[in-house]
């Protein structure tokens, strides 16, 4: 069979079915191949980018790979910002990325790149498939590596992918099972829990799932050690009947404020803290002085490893025998009503927000009330942006919405951030996804405008700054998200007071498909 065919039949017999899709000439032989391998779905993207998030956001839900379908080394560099996201999550992503056919390269045609260089800045895997015989085993690996956690990124030339003489591979043997924390790293971390010493336990990766919460509440319960998450977890089960757990805060003076005093930080799934970005006269290492750190488990990994877990639970029953973890209590706000503003906008999530929802929140300032108002509503997954490069939101809650097919997915969006991605709606419509999109419209790059007076930036203005501040502002002309949406399919609505953002949200419940709601909120910075 042509390298095509075996490529999909070998993505397929390692359990590989969907591929976010954006094609070009080069990869005309496996979209043709398509047709002879019905198992495969295809899902077209209107831009790379989407298709990494969605990538990224369908792995994070299925606990395995997807595919991607990339155009050479330019539509491969349109989708580097989500594969960073997905790299930083420790989330598998396999990217086919077409090329010349061998005989054409030496011609260096316009769109002649290094694929390899491009994806090495994200990819922990990276291999071009020369030979048409060995197109089935390179595939293979490939999504071997991507269920280890890596984004891997296979090049196949246009030619190796016509040619005759392809042969799948087989399923692989399931991998062994995910290696257990050392013991001495375990005892040492029992020691320091153990100490009476002010301990913090900072969890990452598979540790945010219900299990793994459970088993980090017991040993706090039982040793008095506070638990935070890292302050973008990859997936983090909660709501209620799960055990709570606070994440560690953006802002660098809110992350020294929580983590001080501490003599001792276990690190479970999680990297050590630093800030996200250098800020004068301030720390960029959040670690106090004189705190001793623990690396129980290290953050690289698969999500799905369980190994973070293993090691709370390992713990817990040493430390805490008998414990039980303390749930969250089910508990919602009361529905407010009049003008919509950030606090008032949380709320009505809080109140509303089904049971079994998955939650993609790229709600920047917008969202900061998001945590405490929905900590007690009813069972739900939160995704969050993990590697910080934004224009993760609508993607990934398309890729989850594909996954989870029969959970509602709400993606609680920064406007901002939207205008990067803006038409993965297209595809959500395409699809018929159930996505709620709720756009925090404020007219403003709200988070650049806190970080020009975090960095002291904003000493600097010269007169009133006008300048500086046009480039924080999205006005002139103003966004219409209504507008927007409807040009690509998904029926929307603009809301301004709470009353009506709850109306909206109950709207788009009770209809299948996705929904937009603009919700225009004042900027939290002014």
């Amino acid at each position: 069979m042509i390298g095509a065919h075996a490529l999909l039949r070998s993505l397929l017999a390692n359990g590989v079915d969907t591929c976010f899709a954006n094609p070009g000439t080069s990869e005309m032989h496996f979209v043709a191949a398509l047709d002879g391998v019905p198992g495969m779905r295809a899902v077209l993207a209107l831009f790379e980018g989407v298709a990494t998030g969605a990538a990224d956001g369908y792995a994070r839900m299925a606990e395995r790979p997807a595919a991607t379908l990339l155009h050479l080394g330019p539509g491969l560099g349109n989708g580097l910002a989500n594969l960073h996201n997905a790299r930083r999550a420790g989330v598998g992503v396999v990217n086919v990325v077409g090329d010349h056919a061998t005989t054409h390269a030496k011609y260096d045609a316009p769109l002649q790149s290094d694929i390899a260089a491009i994806a090495g800045a994200v990819s922990g895997w990276v291999r071009e498939s020369t030979l048409t015989a060995e197109i089935g085993t390179d595939a293979a690996a490939a999504v071997a590596a991507a269920r280890a956690g890596q984004v891997a990124t296979l090049v196949l030339p246009a030619d190796v992918s016509w040619n005759d003489g392809g042969e799948p591979a087989p399923a692989a043997d399931p991998a062994d099972a995910a290696p257990r924390a050392e013991p001495d790293a375990v005892r040492e971390a029992a020691q320091a829990l153990s100490s009476g010493e002010p301990c913090v336990l900072l969890v990452g990766g598979d540790a945010t799932r219900a299990a793994g919460l459970a088993a980090a509440d017991r040993i706090a319960a039982a040793t008095g050690a506070r638990v935070l998450t890292e302050t973008f977890p990859t997936r983090l089960e909660r709501g209620a009947g799960i055990a709570p757990v606070d994440r560690l805060g953006y802002v660098v003076d809110v992350a020294v404020q929580q983590l001080a005093g501490t003599r001792h930080l276990v690190l479970v799934g999680a990297r050590s803290p630093v800030s996200f970005f250098a800020y004068p006269g301030k720390d960029s290492d959040l670690v106090p002085a004189g705190c001793r750190v623990h690396a129980l488990v290290p953050k690289e990994g698969a999500l799905t490893s369980g190994s973070a877990t293993a090691a709370l639970e390992e713990l817990a029953d040493l430390l805490a025998p008998g414990t039980a973890p303390r749930p969250a209590p089910a508990a919602r706000p009361e529905l407010p009503t009049g003008p919509l503003t950030v606090e008032s906008a949380a709320a009505v999530v809080g109140a509303l927000l089904p049971e079994g929802a998955v939650v993609v929140d790229e709600s920047v300032t917008s969202g900061l009330g998001l945590p405490a108002v929905t900590a007690g509503a009813p069972r739900h997954d939160w995704l969050t942006l993990t590697g910080g490069s934004i224009g993760y939101g609508l993607p990934a809650a398309t890729g989850a919405a594909v996954a989870c097919p029969d959970r509602p997915v709400w993606c609680l969006q920064a406007d901002g951030s939207a205008m990067y991605t803006i038409s993965a709606l297209w595809t959500q419509a395409r699809e018929g996804l159930d996505v709620t999109t709720l756009v925090y419209h404020n007219s403003a790059y709200a988070i650049l405008r806190m970080e020009l007076l975090q960095t002291g930036a904003a000493a600097h203005l010269a007169g009133d700054g006008a300048r500086a501040r046009d480039l924080l502002d999205l006005g002139r002309p103003d966004l219409d998200f209504v507008a927007l949406a409807a040009g690509m399919g998904v029926p929307g609505e603009r809301v301004t007071t709470a009353d009506g953002l709850a109306a909206a949200l109950r709207r788009a419940a009770a209809e299948p498909g996705p929904h937009l709601i603009e919700a225009m909120v004042p900027p939290l910075v002014p």
